[in-house]
């Protein structure tokens, strides 16, 4: 019966190197104080016996399990599903697995997902909320590092990443209204409750008409009951049918942007000759619509790596330094709903 080679050890490697084991750990952690000969002579051994790393072990001794969580409302809505894969490329890079969990949106999920679920799973959790309280966070357990992405309940509460939300839809309003747009609906928007994403965006839009001299109107502030297509085919019918219309559409996501565009064309409207239409999220789509769809472009790419370094940070070092808010770039693709 033929039997299964052991595999290598470390014990194993300094025989064959003539060194210690101690040496043997120390080049394998990059240890600076090992001269380039014995770091040489210990490489050659660990290619000849093919020794590996036992990552899972090392992961135990350290208390870790090397996976993290990232925590999103909706995969269907493809801002999060193209997010998604920027972290896990990210993640992949740094040696972490992601465990994937979709909340709905809901409250207790992601107060799950804030209490790390069954914390033997994960070291940490990168979390998307919508309907988390500024208290859920004062309530949290301390001892999980969490990243928020986007929207962020409370001040100072923990890590966060995320665009300049007011900025970029002032940005987004003030194109519009420099192609003479006046009447500017906003597809998703809200004047009242707490900072959300959505609220932070109707901010930045009032803040442009306000430079821009042209009365505020509470009436083109339409709420939708969620960020689908079909919700922004409805907001943009129903606009279709007040007097005076709107002349331009800022969606505050791109769903509701390609669902507005789809119910303008199905009553003959043409867009940018009748009205203009900008949404937000930059998503794969956005390219590809008829006409092509302006929309605000974050740097996702950005907000995954600038995300899974903060909380690595905090689950190697938990209680160094003061919570960060970093504020992650963004752009203006201006596209064919807007003439480009």
């Amino acid at each position: 019966m033929s039997r299964v080679a052991a595999r290598p050890r470390i014990k194993d490697v300094a025989e064959y190197a003539g060194v210690s084991p101690k040496t043997v750990s120390n080049v394998i952690n990059d240890y600076e104080h090992v001269s380039d000969r014995t770091r040489e002579v210990v490489r050659e051994a660990i290619d000849a016996l093919g020794y590996r790393v036992n990552i899972a072990g090392r992961q135990l001794r350290q208390g870790r399990t090397g996976m993290i969580t990232l925590a999103v409302p909706e995969l269907d809505v493809a801002y999060f599903s193209e997010l998604a894969k920027h972290v896990m490329a990210e993640a992949d890079r740094r040696g972490q697995t992601v465990l994937l969990h979709q909340t709905g949106g809901v409250r207790e999920r992601e107060l799950a997902a804030l209490h790390g679920f069954d914390a033997q799973f994960t070291d940490g959790v990168i979390l998307s909320p919508l309907a988390l309280h500024p208290s859920d966070l004062a309530t949290r357990d301390r001892g999980l590092p969490v990243v928020l992405l986007g929207e962020r309940p409370a001040e100072g509460s923990t890590d966060h990443v995320a665009i300049d939300n007011v900025r970029a839809a002032r940005e987004a309003t003030e194109h519009l209204l420099g192609r003479g747009r006046r009447r500017i609906a906003v597809v998703g928007g809200t004047v009242r409750g707490r900072q959300g994403t959505d609220r932070l965006r109707t901010d930045g839009y009032r803040e442009a008409l306000e430079e821009a001299g042209v009365p505020f109107d509470s009436g083109l502030v339409v709420p939708v009951d969620a960020y689908h297509w079909k919700d922004g085919a409805r907001a943009a019918a129903a606009l279709m049918d007040t007097d005076p219309r709107p002349d331009a559409l800022l969606c505050l996501n791109d769903h509701l942007a390609l669902g507005a565009l789809r119910a303008l064309y199905e009553r003959g409207e043409s867009v940018p000759k009748d009205l203009d239409v900008v949404g937000f999220d930059d998503i794969e789509a956005a390219g590809f619509s008829v006409p092509s769809l302006t929309t605000v472009a974050p740097d996702k790419k950005e907000i995954a790596r600038a995300a899974v370094a903060l909380l690595l940070d905090r689950i190697e070092e938990p209680a160094t330094g003061p919570l960060l808010d970093h504020v992650v770039g963004h752009e203006l693709k201006v596209r064919e709903s807007t003439g480009g």
